[in-house]
C-alpha cells in the first residue's frame, strides 16, 4: 500500500536546492530548511569554510601585492625592546616605566650602531684633548649677574691671590680668574667644562658721559701689533696605547653618551669597560671625565674629588700614552685648583713639567700656580727660566711683567708687560696686563699709558678709559659724581653729616700712634707721603674689634645695612699727612658708591679728582663719588686732613643681587 501523503509529511521532507560555486571556484551547496529558512549543522560547516577560504585568499593577496609593510610595523615594535634580549616583555615595560635602568650592554650597542653610521672626527673631541686652548677659568657663575665671582678686596700685600699686587684680586683683575677659587653650593650653577684657551669674559658697564672722557688720540700703528697671528693647528693627540685601538669602538660608543650629557649613564659604561679592561689608561681616563661632567651636574664635590684621584690613577697606569699622562695631569690639577687645592695642583703640576721638561706652556702653568699661593719668587724663577728657552713667549712675558711692578720695579716691568701684549699669546690679552702697563706708565709720566687703556677698552676689558674695574655687574648706572638725591641715601648722608663732630672726636681719640689702630696705607697707591687708615667694617663684616674704639661712631651706622651690609665695600677712617701723593688709580668694582665725610680738613692743598673733575673737602659735608672710575689725591696743606669713608651698594643693585655678590 503506497504511504499516504498528508501535509504533515511533506512537511518534513527536505528540499534539496541547486548546487551553486562560490567566487572561489569551490562548489557548495545551499541548503535551506523546508521548516522556515533556518541553518542546518551542515549549512553552518559550510558557511565556516567559505569565510575560512575567503580569509586565505586575502592574506595571500596582502603579501603578494605588499599591501602591508610588514618591515615597517616590526620595527616599531623592537623599539620596545628596552633590555635587549629580542621581545617586548613585562621587563621592558618595567625600564620604559623607569622603575628598571637600562643595562649598560644595551647602552653600549646603541651608540656603537650609531658610530658605525658615522664616525666622530676625534681630532675636535674636547674629552680627548681636554687642555688644548685651556685657559683654567673654570667659570662657575657662582652669581646670578656676574660672569665670575671675585675674591677680597684690595689689601696690603703683593701677593697673586688676593693683595693689590696680586694676579687674582687686583682692580684690573677679571672675574673669571677668581673662580678657581669657588667651591660645589646648594647655590651654585652648573659649571661647564672648561673650554680651550678662552679669553675670560668681563660684563659690561654702561659707558661714562662723554664730557668726562679723556682725549685719546687714535693708535692705528698698534692695530696690526694686536692681531693675535693665525697659529698652526695643534697636532691631534695620541691618547690610545696599541691595545686600546682594539677597542675604540667601545670606548668611543662610551664616550658619546659623555658628549650627549648622558653623565650618569657614561660613568656607568666607563665602570663596565674599567672592569673589563683594568689596565687600559683611556678607559680610566673616560671614567674620570665622565664622574668630573657627573660632579658639574650634581653639585658634589665629593664627586669631583672622585675624579680627581680616578685622573690620577689614569696617569699612573702602565704603557699610557704620553699626550694623555699630559691631559689627564692637567685636568686633574684644573680641579684641584677649582676646589682651592692649590697646593695639591702645585704638586700636580710640578710632576707634569718634571715629565714634560721641554713644554714651556706647562711651566707657564707652573708659575700661575706659585703665583696662587702667593710664592713670587719662585713663579718668577719659572718665568726667567721659560724666558731664558723661549724669549718671545709672551704669556711668560706679561706674568714677569706683572710680578716685577709688584715689586715696585716700574721702569723694568714696562717692557715685558708691553712686549707680551703685543705678542697677542694666548692668556696675554687680560684686563690685568693693561691695567698695570698703562699704571706703570702713568707713574713714569708716559702719556702713552690711555693709549693702552684705549686699547683695554676696546678690548672689552674695560668699560672706558676712565671705568677701568673689572669685577662689574652689567647695566648699573655710570656717572664719576653723585648727589645724595642720585644715591637714594639721604637719610644715611643726613646722620653722618649731622654727626660729624661725633665721629670726628672718637676719630682723634685713636689716632694716637702708639695705639696701632691706624695703620700705613700698604696698595702701593701713593707716590709719597704718609696715608693711614683705621677700619670698622669691610666685606659687609666688622673689622675684629674696632667698634670697641669708636662705639658711637659704629651706632650710628648700624641701621644703615645698604652701608655695614656691603660686601664689596669698606667703612674706615683715613688720615693723610702734608707732602702725600696718591696715583691715578681705579677701585676694584662698579657695585658700590664711595662717601667722602670731612672731619677734619685745612683751609687749602687738599683735594681729589675723580675723571676730570677735581674737588675738594669740606667739615661735615659728604662727598660722593664712584671709585671704579680713575681719582687722584693731594694733600699740599700744612697740616693732616681726616675724613670718614663709607662705601654704600650701587642704588641700582636689587636686594637679591646684595645678598648674592660676592665679597671684596
Amino acid at each position: 500500500m503506497a504511504p499516504r501523503k498528508n501535509f504533515r509529511n511533506q512537511a518534513k521532507k527536505e528540499v534539496k536546492p541547486a548546487a551553486v560555486v562560490n567566487k572561489n571556484g569551490v562548489k557548495v551547496e545551499a541548503s535551506v530548511a523546508a521548516s522556515g529558512g533556518g541553518f542546518s549543522g551542515t549549512k553552518i560547516f559550510t558557511w565556516f569554510m567559505v569565510l575560512a577560504l575567503l580569509g586565505v585568499w586575502s592574506s595571500v593577496a596582502v603579501v603578494w601585492f605588499d599591501l602591508v609593510d610588514y618591515d615597517n610595523v616590526i620595527g616599531k615594535l623592537s623599539a620596545y625592546d628596552a633590555d635587549g634580549d629580542g621581545d617586548f616583555d613585562v621587563e621592558d615595560a618595567k625600564v620604559l616605566l623607569g622603575l628598571k635602568e637600562r643595562p649598560v650592554s644595551v647602552l653600549l650597542r646603541e651608540a656603537k650602531e650609531d658610530y658605525a653610521v658615522k664616525e666622530p672626527d676625534d681630532s675636535r673631541d674636547e674629552a680627548t684633548h681636554p687642555y688644548e686652548d685651556e685657559n683654567n677659568a673654570i667659570d662657575t657663575k657662582g652669581e646670578l649677574v656676574e660672569k665670575a665671582q671675585p675674591q677680597q678686596t684690595v689689601e696690603e700685600s703683593k701677593q697673586y691671590n688676593n693683595q693689590p699686587g696680586s694676579y687674582n684680586n687686583q682692580p684690573g683683575s677679571p672675574e673669571t680668574k677668581e673662580t678657581v677659587q669657588l667651591r660645589y653650593n646648594a647655590e651654585a650653577e652648573s659649571v661647564p667644562e672648561p673650554e680651550a684657551d678662552v679669553e675670560p669674559e668681563v660684563e659690561s658697564v654702561p659707558e661714562p658721559e662723554a664730557d668726562v672722557e679723556p682725549e685719546v688720540e687714535s693708535v692705528p700703528e698698534l692695530e696690526a701689533e694686536f692681531v693675535p697671528e693665525l697659529k698652526a693647528k695643534k697636532k691631534k693627540p695620541k691618547l690610545l696605547n696599541k691595545f686600546e685601538k682594539t677597542i675604540k669602538t667601545e670606548i668611543d660608543a662610551a664616550e658619546k653618551l659623555r658628549k650627549k650629557g648622558k653623565v650618569e649613564e657614561a660613568v656607568r659604561a666607563f665602570e663596565t669597560l674599567v672592569l673589563q679592561y683594568p689596565q687600559s689608561p683611556r678607559c680610566r681616563y673616560g671614567k674620570a671625565l665622565a664622574e668630573d661632567g657627573l660632579a658639574e651636574k650634581m653639585l658634589s664635590n665629593d664627586m669631583l674629588q672622585k675624579a680627581i684621584g680616578t685622573y690620577k690613577e689614569a696617569s699612573e697606569l702602565p704603557n699610557a700614552t704620553p699626550d694623555l699622562i699630559k691631559a689627564t695631569l692637567k685636568k686633574r690639577a684644573e680641579r684641584q685648583q677649582f676646589l682651592g687645592r692649590m697646593r695639591g695642583a702645585l704638586a700636580t703640576l710640578e710632576k707634569l713639567v718634571q715629565i714634560f721638561p721641554e713644554d714651556m706652556a706647562l711651566k707657564n702653568d707652573l708659575g700661575v700656580a706659585h703665583l696662587l699661593i702667593g710664592d713670587n719668587n719662585s713663579a718668577k724663577r719659572v718665568y726667567e727660566e721659560v724666558l731664558a728657552t723661549a724669549p718671545s713667549d709672551g704669556f711668560a712675558k706679561v706674568h714677569y711683567g706683572f710680578i716685577l711692578k709688584s715689586e715696585n720695579k716700574i721702569a723694568e716691568s714696562i717692557p715685558f708687560l708691553r712686549d707680551g701684549l703685543e705678542s697677542g699669546d694666548p692668556g696675554t690679552d687680560d684686563g690685568r696686563f693693561y691695567f698695570h702697563l698703562g699704571d706703570a706708565l702713568q707713574r713714569m709720566g708716559d702719556d702713552s699709558a690711555y693709549k693702552w687703556y684705549e686699547r683695554g677698552h676696546q678690548r672689552g676689558h674695560f668699560a672706558s678709559v676712565w671705568q677701568r674695574s673689572l669685577y662689574n655687574v652689567d647695566g648699573l648706572k655710570a656717572q664719576p659724581w653723585w648727589t645724595p638725591k642720585d644715591t637714594g641715601y639721604m637719610d644715611l648722608v643726613k646722620t653722618l653729616e649731622r654727626n660729624w663732630r661725633i665721629i670726628r672726636d672718637e676719630a682723634q681719640s685713636v689716632m694716637d700712634k702708639t695705639t696701632g689702630l691706624f695703620v700705613p696705607e700698604e696698595e702701593n697707591l701713593r707716590e709719597k707721603g704718609e696715608w693711614g687708615q683705621f677700619t670698622l667694617w669691610q666685606q659687609g663684616k666688622k673689622a675684629g674689634e674696632s667698634c670697641r674704639s669708636v662705639p658711637k661712631t659704629c651706632g650710628l651706622l648700624e641701621r644703615y645695612p645698604e652701608a655695614t651690609g656691603c660686601k664689596r665695600g669698606q667703612i674706615k677712617f683715613s688720615v693723610m699727612q702734608p707732602g702725600t701723593h696718591v696715583w691715578p688709580h681705579t677701585g676694584p668694582t662698579n657695585c658700590r658708591l664711595r662717601m667722602h665725610l670731612g672731619l677734619v680738613i685745612p683751609k687749602t692743598g687738599c683735594k681729589i679728582r675723580c675723571t676730570n673733575d677735581t674737588r675738594a673737602w669740606e667739615e661735615g659735608k659728604v662727598l660722593i663719588f664712584d671709585d671704579s672710575f680713575e681719582h687722584e689725591v693731594w694733600q699740599d696743606a700744612d697740616s693732616y686732613r681726616l675724613i670718614f669713608i663709607v662705601d654704600v651698594w650701587h642704588p641700582e643693585l636689587t636686594q637679591y643681587q646684595r645678598q648674592t655678590l660676592s665679597p671684596i
